[in-house]
């Protein structure tokens, strides 16, 4: 196969940038889009010039000629999607966070070991260069046993303005730290405590703890603050510490590695995840989809990440969560 025909369903920003990515993509043709606003529909498909056009993603998904999509919807609408598709026997990339229970993530797992398809979560960070590296040193012993964790992934207010009201900082951007932990470690959660705070009077609150207790003895703590001052010059103030009995790992990502002055003040813009470089969208995104669409233009295993790896990211987010509710530590089965 030298191309996949290619679908997204769900446009929003985080749709049109997998549209971005994937139009440099030597393997991807993109073949159909979904969304239930036809404004919006109309707006992307004369921007990548896509003619078949769909509001209902099982029309979409019926489509013989369509091979593989990305399901860049909400989280709490992600398992219906996933699970037809699936069924359609498409390959399929689903953003994270997996869903927004874990029946609803077992049901994405089972599906997707039922199904001819490809099938992979999209857990961004561990297709950035830094985390990978991190990987690497302690998979090969330099830190001796790992006793503590610590990542932070902070956000300016006008950027938690915009997603409160759909989903929670834990989950919402904690999933990411969460799953890079686990990966990191190799271990696995065995309770979480969680603690939020509500500014804004957003459905869900602004900001979010939760420390973890792993089964191999450690502990992880991570830090999501949705209401940095409006003024501040970064998207993204992100940082994960890992600390071994023999050595230790400091990743500071993505501020302040580039600051621009100009008559609008001073910006720190990202250069790691989504970067438009040379005219099109680069970075980690880029990588994740490529690894994606190889993987089904080649019929390689997908091995970066398991399905049963993104349940268990949700798992220990949804426990802290419930702890932040409760004031309780969540014992996780």
């Amino acid at each position: 196969m030298d191309k996949t025909r290619y679908g997204v369903i769900g446009l929003g920003w985080f749709g049109e940038k997998h549209l971005e990515a994937l139009a440099g993509n030597p393997g991807v043709e993109i073949y159909a889009l979904c969304t239930r606003t036809p404004e919006r529909l109309a707006q992307v498909a004369e921007r990548f010039q896509v003619r078949r056009t769909y509001t209902d993603y099982h029309r979409m998904l019926a489509d013989p000629g369509l091979e593989s999509v990305s399901i860049t919807t909400m989280w709490d609408q992600h398992r219906d999607p996933t699970l037809a598709a699936l069924e359609a026997g498409k390959h399929v990339f689903l953003e994270k966070p997996m869903a927004s229970t874990v029946e609803d993530c077992q049901a994405i797992v089972d599906a997707a070991a039922a199904s001819p398809g490809k099938f992979m979560v999209g857990h961004i960070c561990r297709f950035n260069p830094r985390y990978a590296a991190a990987k690497q040193v302690v998979d090969e012993g330099r830190l001796g046993r790992i006793v503590a964790l610590y990542a932070r992934r902070n956000l300016p207010a006008w950027v938690g303005s915009q997603v409160l009201d759909k989903i929670g900082p834990i989950i919402g951007d904690g999933v990411h730290d969460t799953d890079l932990m686990l990966w990191i470690t190799g271990a696995r959660i065995v309770s979480a405590y969680g603690q939020t705070v509500a500014v804004h009077g957003h459905k869900h609150p602004d900001a979010g703890h939760a420390m973890y207790r792993f089964d191999n003895g450690a502990t992880g703590v991570i830090e999501d603050v949705w209401c940095l001052p409006e003024k501040t010059p970064f998207q993204i103030d992100e940082r994960m510490e890992v600390i071994g009995t023999e050595g230790s790992i400091q990743v500071h990502d993505t501020h302040p590695n580039l600051t621009i002055v100009d008559g609008e003040g001073v910006r720190c813009p990202d250069t790691t995840y989504w970067p438009n470089i040379h005219g099109a969208c680069s970075g980690a995104l880029r990588e994740e989809l490529n690894y994606f669409v190889r993987s089904v233009v080649d019929d390689t295993p997908i091995d970066v990440i398991t399905p049963q790896e993104s349940l268990e990211a949700v798992r220990a987010c949804l426990a802290a969560e419930e702890s932040a509710r409760t004031g309780q530590v969540v014992h996780l089965e």
